[in-house]
């Protein structure tokens, strides 16, 4: 895989990865990453595992056993920032029994300055720190601690130097994400992203592309194209090229089997990608479309620049081209402000769109965003009792998509064995949802035919279809 690294700091890097080779030789140091947050985070991970391995360190599951743990953080809620501390909390009794131990905290709240001060001034055993846009620093940093064992930190807010794809150590062989831009222009009154990972940056076309297919060489059939909002890829580029021109050119790659991608705004779907669904055969059955809210209200105080009927009326076009298609969504409880009437609206959106599948979260204040400084914060007592009643509209719904399935013939990308029982298979379809079937470890990486016979809200059990001769 091609490193795109800037030409000027492309030796620098390499140069320090072999002097840390040669600090840490025949020492077996090994590192453990825990990793918070969405994909672009998991595959940053994937990124910074390569770095560890190619510099001399050996994985281990367990940081009991760890020379160096890193924590690639998510900042997208508070609950997710209080979990960092917690834990930052507990690896200070390995400080204490280790003195060759190494603390690295990077990822989107280190991008942050107020969670990076708080680091900083209640966490003093952190040794090193770094953020989103330069994880190619981490060999320098972490060779400077070792030598002089003083605090390093490197933040950078601008994605000009930083790398595009840095080999990374694949977490599965069969799959794999690849980034196609970075940042976020939207500014949702709720969120940080654009603050923690800067504006959009699309990767040239053709890079991807190449990445692509040297992911496909290697084994690869299923990849899942990242951005935080993938519909808006390419507009930086010069020429430009938008999104679906991207998916028809991976389309074309031989041996590749699935595209997926994350995530996709509303406001800026555009009907030629609602029409890759019917004519690109490898783009997979299944679109996450996140609505975040179902009142116009709620949706302008978000800033999410549509409106219930546009989002309705986009929903209602991709089901024209697509009867098939899996819809899932996010869904937002308690944003300030919210009313017992907005509320319903968001129930009825549900009822009316029937989605396959939803990630649901309660409101939670981010600060520096400006619903953080609003006034009208509804009481946690009111958002449980509004995510519960959400629940009980959204799982029958699910269940019932589900139990659809049951008789069909569905392919699956079988990806884990289950942790309870050796002997069971677990993998998605096209349309994303999850399947147990009987089988082994061989199976793992295989695209299945599966025939399902069971289902609940949350997964399909079926058998391996064998076609009669």
């Amino acid at each position: 895989m091609e490193k795109e690294i800037k030409e000027e700091t492309h030796d620098e890097y390499f140069s320090y990865i072999t002097a840390l080779q040669q600090e840490i030789k025949d020492q077996n140091y090994k590192y453990h990453i825990m990793t918070y947050g969405c994909q672009m985070n998991e595959h940053d991970s994937e990124k910074i595992a390569w770095i560890c391995e190619e510099s001399g360190y050996y994985p281990t599951e367990n940081p009991e056993d760890a020379d160096l743990v890193l924590l690639n953080t998510c900042s997208i809620r508070h609950s997710a920032e209080d979990k960092v501390y917690g834990k930052l909390g507990e690896l200070k009794n390995l400080k204490r029994k280790k003195h060759d131990f190494k603390l690295a905290v990077c990822g989107c709240m280190m991008q942050r300055k107020e969670s990076r001060q708080f680091v900083l001034d209640k966490f003093p055993h952190v040794d090193i720190i770094f953020g989103t846009n330069n994880i190619y620093k981490l060999p320098e940093l972490l060779l400077k601690n070792l030598k002089t064992n003083d605090k390093e930190m490197d933040i950078i807010h601008s994605y000009e130097n930083t790398d595009n794809s840095l080999v990374a150590k694949r977490i599965y062989h069969y799959k794999a994400f690849v980034n196609i831009m970075y940042g976020c222009n939207n500014f949702c009154t709720y969120c940080v992203v654009p603050y923690t990972r800067g504006r959009e940056n699309s990767r040239k076309l053709e890079d991807i592309v190449q990445e692509v297919k040297n992911l496909v060489a290697n084994g690869v059939v299923e990849i899942t194209l990242l951005g935080q909002n993938v519909n808006s890829y390419g507009k930086n580029l010069n020429p430009r090229v938008t999104f679906t021109d991207l998916l028809r050119e991976i389309n074309k790659i031989e041996g590749l089997e699935r595209i997926r991608f994350m995530t996709s705004h509303p406001k800026d779907i555009s009907e030629e990608l609602i029409y890759a669904f019917r004519d690109l055969d490898k783009l997979c059955n299944f679109l996450h479309l996140p609505v975040q809210a179902g009142s116009n209200d709620v949706l302008n105080k978000m800033n999410r620049k549509y409106t219930r009927e546009d989002y309705l009326k986009k929903i209602k076009r991709v089901k024209e081209i697509n009867p098939n298609i899996a819809l899932s969504t996010d869904l937002m409880v308690g944003f300030p402000g919210e009313t017992e009437e907005n509320f319903q609206d968001t129930l009825d959106l549900v009822k009316e769109v029937e989605y396959d599948n939803s990630f649901t979260f309660l409101y939670s204040k981010r600060e520096g965003t400006i619903a953080a400084r609003s006034e009208n914060q509804v009481e946690d007592d009111v958002k449980h009792e509004r995510f519960e009643r959400l629940l009980k509209v959204l799982y029958p719904i699910q269940r019932k998509k589900n139990e659809a399935f049951i008789g069909r013939v569905v392919n699956v990308l079988a990806e884990q064995v289950s942790k309870n029982n050796d002997q069971v298979i677990s993998g998605r379809t096209e349309e994303f949802k999850l399947v147990n079937f009987p089988g082994t470890k061989e199976d793992i990486g295989k695209i299945i035919p599966i025939k399902i016979r069971d289902a609940n809200s949350f997964v399909l059990t079926g058998d391996k279809y064998h076609e009669k001769s």
